[in-house]
Parts: C-alpha cells; structure tokens; sequence
C-alpha cells in the first residue's frame, strides 16, 4: 500500500512539472525549439551594424531568378520598397512565404513592392544555391524579384541578421522601418499587429511609423 502511494506521488509530481513546459510551447511563436537557437533577434539596432533609422540605403545591383540584373532603381514610380532577406529553408522563411506574397500583391500595385534577397545563397550548398532558388520561386510563383546576395555583400550593409528581416524603405530610400512582419510567426490566422502594414499606412499618411523597429524573428544568416 505504502509503495502505490509513493509511485501515485511521483507519478502527480512528474505531471505538474510537465505542464507549464506544455504551455509555454503552445505560446512559442514560431516552430519548436531544437535548433540550437532563438529565434528571436538579441542584438539591438546599433549591434546589428547596418543602416539604421532615417538613414539612406545605397541601391545594389543583384541577380534575379530570371537571370536578368536587378537593382531598385528599376522600379518605376516607386513610393516606397520592402526589402526583405530570406532563403530557401528556413522554416520561418516558409511560414512567411504566403505572406509576403499576399504583401506584394496588395500593395506592389500602390507602388510598394517586395524585393527579396536570399543572403544565404551558395552554389555549394543544393538547398540554397541560385537554381534552388530558381526552383522556389517557380514553386511557389513568386510575383516579386528574388535576388542573390552572392558574395554576401549586401546583407552586412542592412544589418539583416534573420530569415525573414525586413527593411522599408520610403520612396527617397530612407530606411523608415526595420524588422519583423508582423506579431506571430506560426499562424497568420492570429495575427494581431502587422508591422510592415501599419508602418506603410503611416508613410502613406504623412508619418512616421510606429514603431520604428521590432526584433526579427527567423534563422539566423548562414553568413554571419
């Protein structure tokens, strides 16, 4: 009799140590942990090294999935530009994916387009080389440019250290926003702030946005 208690003991103990594990995992969000990582930015702004708020961003010139050079300056009438470095693989360069696609096809049309860089191109590596790349795009039927930052020179100069990190840009090339897309990585059904929206309804108000800069959430870039 004595032994049952013991055993129904641990076993009731064993259970309440598991629980607040369940629901801190059910609030996580993003995929589960394992990768050897946060996901969460940790570095401020300034620690990031790259353009910071109100500064001008130098245009670039990369190649795109069509094979054809591309650099900001070829879009016309532009109001402004959402950059955004992503990749292949990452999982939450994936989750975004639809998302980004969605953003473009909103909002290309009122003259603020996605420019994607993949900062992780590497023609060793088969998952995230440019014809892996290539295969994406035509995968998923991106409306946007998806460019190479081959030799990794781009990518320092905005300060992306995740997968996705966004940078908008107004339409002088004034960084006026840096970071996440919105505020939940793992459902877009529950999304409740959507930064890079809300950011492009204050230029186009006249304002500043609101906040400014949030941490990126994704993989961190290969390269750094």
């Amino acid at each position: 009799m004595k032994t049952r208690h013991i055993a129904f003991a641990i076993t009731f103990l064993m259970s309440s140590l598991f629980i607040p594990f369940s629901a801190t995992a059910q609030d996580r969000k993003g995929p589960p942990p394992g990768g050897g990582h946060s996901p969460v930015q940790t570095e401020t702004l300034e620690e990031a090294g790259g353009y910071q708020i109100g500064e001008v961003a130098t245009d670039f010139k990369l190649k795109n999935v069509d094979g054809k050079m591309f650099s900001l300056s070829d879009i016309k009438n532009a109001k402004g530009y959402i950059v955004v470095f992503t990749c292949n693989e990452c999982p939450f360069a994936k989750m975004y994916e639809d998302r980004l696609i969605a953003l473009h096809n909103e909002y290309a049309p009122k003259g603020y387009s996605v420019i994607a860089i993949n900062p992780n191109v590497n023609e060793s590596n088969t998952k995230e080389n440019f014809a892996a790349m290539q295969k994406r795009a035509a995968d998923k039927k991106f409306p946007f440019v998806y460019l190479a930052d081959e030799g990794q020179k781009i990518f320092p100069q905005y300060g992306a250290l995740r997968t996705p990190h966004v940078f908008l840009l107004d339409q002088d090339k004034k960084v006026q926003y840096i970071g996440t897309i919105d505020d939940n990585a793992r459902s877009a059904e529950d999304v409740k702030v959507k930064y890079v929206e809300d950011a492009i309804h204050a230029l186009e108000n006249g304002k500043k946005p609101e906040p400014n800069f949030t941490k990126a959430i994704g993989c961190p870039v290969k390269a750094i």
